[in-house]
């Protein structure tokens, strides 16, 4: 059962709508956009952002296989290098390291396949999809009514 519904309180969500809504029209890929929300959401546990992006992906057009396979992307061979980048810098930001922050190595890799402005664009994908997972778990948001829209 939900502890709160943060739809309720609107003004307390407008930046991350904002933000949303800037990443979605930010001009990167929307199928990669996508991934790195659904990885991220892995990493986090988000059942119900997992369940949103899940359709959203595939209502876009994702695959069933790279979605199942999302959680082991570096094993399987169904990701491009644009892609794979974005999904070690999406890790990396998620999991951020306390000490050491983003490998150096994570930072040249995603910055051999995305521009200066792209990765500012990356990273704003990753930090509104870790605020909303933020949001979801301690609400205890339920999975399953989503609806994503028309494509």
């Amino acid at each position: 059962m939900p502890r709160f519904d943060v739809t309720k309180h609107p003004d307390a969500i407008k930046p991350l709508l904002a933000l949303s809504e800037y990443v979605k029209n930010c001009g990167l890929e929307p199928s990669l956009i996508e991934l790195v929300l659904m990885r991220s959401s892995q990493l986090n546990g988000c059942a119900y952002c997992l369940d949103m992006h899940s359709k959203d992906a595939r209502a876009a057009g994702e695959t069933e296989q790279r979605l199942y396979l999302l959680q082991a992307w570096r094993e399987a061979p169904f990701y491009s290098p644009r892609e794979r980048a974005a999904l070690a810098w999406c890790e990396a930001v998620t999991r951020l390291d306390p000490i050491h922050g983003v490998p150096d190595e994570v930072y040249d890799e995603v910055r051999a396949q995305f521009s200066a402005e792209e990765l500012i664009d990356l990273n704003m994908a990753v930090i509104v999809i870790n605020g909303w997972n933020r949001i979801a778990i301690p609400s205890r948001a339920e999975p399953g009514s989503y609806r994503p829209a028309k494509h």
